[in-house]
């Protein structure tokens, strides 16, 4: 995909913001080796609570979480791309095809306790490699395809015995959050069969994406009257209640979604609305006035700093996503881009604590420290540092957004990945709040009592 000369003029325009010293990690946007340099000291901190390349220990997983390695590797894929670093590519690459399971990203060690949002942020992992033409080992299966086998395992989960559709958060009917249909779980195989459909030009993928899209608009879970997410509903009621937290991550994979059908319909008119009230909501909403309305925060547990290592990562994801979708629907780059600038800047003075005095803390709009170090941390503040050099790489041909079977990705498809038959787990091993990709606080208790939770969360303490 060409972009337009429009587009490299707004990107002219935002690149030369003006910048406020920064006396922790040092970052100057105007300077492409300071943001690389900012960025390669966020991937190391991050890195250094990775031990799965180590003797003894397991390539992919993180201490008490799945998902969230999945979530890693798709962030050092970014990375990669952005800088040209490949330095992390090695472990990398062996924790991604380590977790492969059946092509499918459902390992069997897992499998017992996993959900559909775990599953489908290792599918958005290899359709992130396979868009940007991440390396591909010989005698392993393709990016492409691994994608594929999780969009093959997930759409026979769709669930008609309730609400008329959608995906159950959990997979199994011991787990507690087995009667909750949930944002992110349909939201993630929203995007990834839009990414899929883009990439491979199939109709079958695109179909399933506007046919998950409508469905979630029948539900709480998506309001176009108001362009606002739930983040979740109930079976018990025929998804006609909702949990209202608001969550960065819930509105970037929608917009996300709706940006690739956007480019995939050739500015179709439906995905347009889509987008436009989505990112409206978004940036309006996360993008708080009382901090200058251009920086990132997560509101509903920074206020209180009562953020869990899940929500930690959410901002990295919609930087990501929204910067990404500058390339896809270049109109945006000139609300999105200078909002991306800013959370990065702001978000380098908060890397500066920990032992190093560079690890990344939580509230980006906080010019000190907020005294919080973390995996989730490094890897947000990785993802909004690595994501302004678009404004510097964007010209070159090597960086013209993600690709697709037309336009130079090189990823091998396989429409019947991930499909051969799988036994339900024999045991019921003991699920941690931790092994999830939604918030700890999504439970049947949670969904009962949202309302005092947000008034708590948002304005306690």
């Amino acid at each position: 995909m060409i972009l337009s000369p429009r587009w490299w003029t707004a990107m002219l325009a935002v690149l030369t913001v003006s910048q406020d010293t920064v006396r922790a990690l040092e970052l100057d946007l105007n300077d492409e080796q300071s943001i690389k340099n900012a960025a390669a000291t966020a991937a190391y901190n991050m890195m250094s609570y990775y031990h799965g390349n180590e003797s003894g220990q397991i390539p992919g997983k993180l201490v008490d979480t799945w998902w969230e390695g999945g979530a890693m590797f798709m962030t050092l894929i970014q990375y990669w791309y952005w800088t040209g670093d490949t330095s992390y590519n090695a472990v990398t690459t062996e924790g991604m095809l380590w977790q492969k399971g059946q092509n499918d990203y459902f390992p069997a060690n897992y499998s017992n306790y996993l959900g559909n949002d775990d599953q489908v942020f290792w599918g958005l992992a290899a359709m992130t490699a396979a868009e940007l033409n991440y390396p591909e080992e010989d005698g392993q299966p393709s990016w492409l395809s691994l994608a594929q086998g999780v969009f093959n395992t997930q759409v026979p989960r769709w669930d008609t015995t309730s609400c008329q559709g959608g995906l159950r958060w959990q997979l199994w009917p011991y787990q507690a959050g087995y009667t909750t249909k949930n944002a992110i779980s349909n939201g993630g195989l929203f995007q990834l069969a839009a990414r899929l459909g883009r990439y491979t030009n199939n109709e079958t993928y695109s179909n399933w994406a506007e046919k998950i899209y409508d469905w979630m608009a029948t539900t709480p879970l998506l309001r176009e009257d108001e362009w606002s997410i739930a983040d979740t509903t109930t079976t018990q009621t025929e998804c006609k209640d909702h949990g209202d937290l608001q969550w960065t991550y819930n509105y970037g994979t929608y917009i996300s979604g709706a940006a690739y059908m956007y480019n995939h319909t050739n500015g179709g008119d439906k995905w347009k609305k889509a987008l436009d009230g989505l990112l409206g909501t978004t940036l309006q909403k996360f993008f708080p006035q009382e901090f200058g309305g251009n920086i990132m925060s997560e509101i509903s547990c920074e206020p209180n700093m009562m953020c869990d290592r899940n929500q930690d990562c959410f901002k990295g994801f919609l930087s990501s996503w929204l910067t990404f979708t500058t390339t896809i629907a270049p109109y945006t780059a000139g609300e999105i881009i200078p909002k991306i600038q800013q959370s990065a800047l702001a978000a380098a003075k908060q890397c500066s604590g920990g032992k190093s005095g560079t690890e990344c803390g939580r509230r980006w709009h906080q010019a000190t420290w907020d005294g919080e170090t973390s995996l989730e941390s490094d890897m947000s503040a990785l993802s909004v540092f690595s994501s302004t050099l678009i404004a510097h790489k964007g010209q070159e041909q090597s960086h013209q957004g993600p690709l697709t079977s037309d336009t130079g990705g090189t990823s091998k498809s396989d429409p019947n990945a991930g499909t051969a038959p799988k036994e339900p787990p024999n045991e019921l091993p003991e699920i941690t709040a931790g092994d999830r990709a939604g918030a700890s606080i999504l439970t049947v208790a949670f969904v009962c009592g949202w309302a005092a939770a947000v008034t708590w969360l948002v304005y306690g303490g």
